[in-house]
């Protein structure tokens, strides 16, 4: 039985640094046995099927094959369908009244404990906001990411210890539902 799943690579095509077009991504996926490889964007997302059915086996896999073949590292998350949909069915937030600049997910590589984000003064931060779901983090920046003190602290360093965590938009992580879900949008 195949699955079909979404590669989510972290920090790729930024600032000239760490250059993977998307027409190598795909090549690669298939090139590692995988079918029905789109991409969607150039920052980093593909969809593909497999019957592998380990989410962190195929991470691994991916990660040591771009860095084979390009001579740099990734961290990479695999998550299926299921997963996807879950976590944007979940959003703490109303997602249908804002803009998709407004709400972000960031997913982890593993579970994490409220305990991580301790240090995070939240009535700071006002009116932003964050909160925890199944290896995510949802993440209201009324005034874009890039705007965002509230993201600044939560990708720090000592808050993401040990953890491999990509943040995508809520129009991304919408995009990646409908793409795992089978169909043949999305390819860039």
């Amino acid at each position: 039985m195949t699955t079909t799943y979404a590669a989510l690579l972290r920090g790729i095509n930024v600032g000239g640094a760490r250059k993977l077009p998307m027409a190598a991504l795909r090549a690669l996926l298939e090139g590692l046995g995988h079918d029905g490889v789109r991409t969607y964007l150039q920052s980093g997302q593909a969809v593909f099927s497999s019957g592998h059915g380990d989410e962190d086996g195929l991470a691994r896999e991916i990660t040591r094959a771009i860095e084979k073949q390009f001579g740099f590292a990734v961290d990479v998350i695999v998550r299926d369908h299921a997963y996807l949909k879950a976590v944007a069915e979940a959003c703490p937030f109303p997602a249908a009244d804002l803009q998709a600049k407004q709400l972000h997910v960031t997913y982890f590589s593993v579970p994490v404990e409220p305990d991580r984000f301790a240090g995070i003064d939240r009535a700071a931060h006002l009116p932003e906001e964050f909160r925890l779901g199944d290896r995510a983090l949802y993440l209201y920046a009324p005034d874009g990411l890039g705007r965002s003190k509230l993201a600044e602290q939560l990708s720090r360093p000592r808050v993401n210890k040990g953890l491999i965590a990509t943040t995508r938009n809520w129009n991304t992580v919408v995009k990646l539902v409908e793409m795992t879900r089978g169909g043949t949008e999305g390819t860039a």
